[in-house]
């Protein structure tokens, strides 16, 4: 009998890190110290996340939505259902539309949600591996390409070996060649990217000029360079004390910003949620419309932490 093989482990997760305390994260207004848990208020709703769904070309080694070619936890979203949003978003002068996934070129509406949303004048960031799914509708996406519309593109390192041991082996030339076919054909362009652990920002960011210099590309849409994001590793709570030791304002974390639409397998319509990285927890489900999840987010939880606050990034634009 055929035995399934063992996972491949992350070169993002840090073999060194300390596990997780099973103690920290559990109550939403305090911490395992027993402090006031730090939250963040809504300040303005710049972006909003459409989740096309959780459906992916690939599985890689690390996925904080756990993204795969069997994973449908998150349904695809329809044009219909994205229009609804979009109307809601542009009535209360949302500036930037993104779509995420999975892979969101795996939903057959994904090119006529992305024109739907130029044409209500937004800005719009697609995250994408820019490989046959992407491929598949280059003549719906050739007149699309203009100043409004962004393309990032992950390669997950700047080296085809660690992007591989994450994505899986013949990734790295496909999503080179996607990546080349948008620059060719007009498309504003980014570069999605990742530290390992132990390698500097500096470090990294040389590597992904290097790489961009040897293979010709000049990127409008430059380079966005996330933590490790190891998912097994021990991080602090956020405290309301921590903005002033931190030297950090509330309004600067994503969840200030931005809310994502996702529509879970088994549900009638869709939801709102406080972030891209949080799509399942039930705690951070906001409601079906934009205007009911304008509420504060506990961050309760260790993305919020690794991701946010301590590891300074965010996913729009």
């Amino acid at each position: 009998m055929a035995t399934a093989p063992a996972p491949v482990p992350s070169p993002f997760r840090d073999p060194e890190a300390r596990p997780l305390d099973p103690a920290k994260f559990r109550d939403p207004h305090v911490t395992a110290k027993g402090e006031r848990r730090a939250s963040v208020s809504l300040r303005r709703l710049e972006t909003l996340w459409l989740n096309t769904g959780t459906l992916c070309n690939l599985a890689c080694a690390s996925c904080y939505i756990e993204s795969s070619p069997r994973n449908d936890a998150l349904v695809y979203l329809s044009l219909a259902e994205a229009e609804v949003y979009l109307d809601e978003a542009a009535a209360l002068g949302t500036r930037e539309i993104g779509f995420t996934g999975g892979e969101p070129f795996m939903n057959p509406d994904a090119p006529a949600m992305i024109a739907a949303a130029l044409a209500r004048g937004f800005e719009v960031l697609v995250l994408t591996n820019a490989m046959r799914p992407m491929r598949r509708f280059e003549a719906q996406l050739k007149p699309l390409a203009g100043p409004k519309l962004t393309m990032r593109v992950s390669l997950d390192h700047h080296s085809a070996a660690v992007h591989e041991a994450e994505r899986g082996a013949g990734t790295w030339p496909k999503a080179l060649d996607g990546l080349k076919w948008l620059a060719a054909n007009g498309f504003r362009v980014a570069v999605a990217g990742r530290r390992l652990p132990g390698e500097s920002e500096v470090d990294a960011r040389a590597g992904y000029a290097r790489l961009f210099a040897v293979e010709g590309l000049d990127l409008a849409g430059g380079l966005v360079l996330f933590p490790p994001m190891d998912v097994h590793a021990d991080v602090p709570e956020i405290t309301e004390a921590c903005w002033g030791i931190l030297h950090l304002s509330p309004d600067a974390m994503m969840c200030a910003s931005s809310r994502m639409v996702v529509k879970p397998r088994g549900a009638d319509q869709p939801h709102v949620v406080a972030c891209t990285l949080l799509p399942y927890d039930p705690q951070f489900a906001l409601g079906e419309t934009l205007a009911g999840a304008a509420g504060a987010v506990m961050l309760n939880h260790p993305h919020c932490a690794r991701f946010c606050v301590l590891g300074g990034a965010s996913c729009s634009g």
